[in-house]
């Protein structure tokens, strides 16, 4: 019998290609970090320069200035977003997952404070964001509802608190780099799983419970790599 041929794998992207990806590579990162010094307001010429490409470069990429410090917002929050759902994944407790999201987000504040900055420097965008870090605080808030886990029913209002909450800890901990960044994140933690519902003695337990250790070496890689092969599939 004539074998079946083997599936077709999928091409490797050509030189030209790559060399496409990684340019937008390069001014993503230059984005980011400007956004992390707060700057926004320098030309599109000195974003080209940090980057180290061709200003006729920036336009095959990008429509706008502000497209790319949305993009380049967008990178971090997926990818911060999909490395905490990974280590909430075998949580079966909502309020347990809610908590180990918000504790881990804390610490990555201190740990990684230019992707940190990254992501405050839109904090007021983060609410209504449509990706990132708000729709997985929306989910989880409520599964806790939906499983009795919670007590507070406006899911709404609960995830203004807690995005607010991870935000305004974010500024705190950038502003006060003497505070012990564990133990102020767990005690907002603690915070609002009580707003939530949850007793004062479990949502203590809960918030002094060991975690799961956060690669942020990984997630800076990630940043890199997650623009070449989102370029790689346009």
């Amino acid at each position: 019998m004539t074998p079946a041929p083997a599936p077709a794998s999928s091409p490797e992207p050509s030189r030209s290609h790559r060399r496409k990806a990684q340019t937008r590579a390069a001014l993503i990162r230059a984005a980011q970090s400007f956004l992390a010094q707060g700057q926004t307001n320098m030309p599109v010429l000195e974003i080209t320069q940090a980057a180290d490409v061709g200003l006729g470069s920036f336009y095959n990429h990008f429509e706008s200035k502000d497209q790319l410090f949305e993009e380049a917002v967008e990178h971090v929050l997926d990818l911060l977003g999909a490395v905490l759902d990974e280590l909430t994944s075998d949580v079966d407790d909502p309020a347990v997952a809610f908590a180990t999201s918000f504790r881990l987000t804390g610490r990555f504040h201190r740990r990684e404070p230019q992707l940190s900055k990254v992501i405050l420097h839109s904090a007021l965008d983060l609410l209504g964001a449509q990706t990132g870090l708000a729709p997985r605080v929306r989910r989880d808030i409520q599964a806790g509802i939906e499983s009795g886990r919670f007590t507070m029913t406006d899911v709404d209002v609960a995830v203004v608190c807690a995005v607010g909450a991870a935000t305004f800890l974010g500024q705190l901990l950038h502003a006060e780099p003497d505070r012990d960044d564990a133990e102020t994140t767990d005690r907002a933690a603690e915070a609002l799983l009580r707003m939530l519902g949850v007793s004062a003695d479990e949502a203590r337990a809960i918030c002094r419970s060991p975690l799961p250790e956060l690669h942020t070496a990984e997630l800076r890689g990630a940043v890199d790599e997650a623009t070449i092969d989102g370029d790689a599939a346009r």
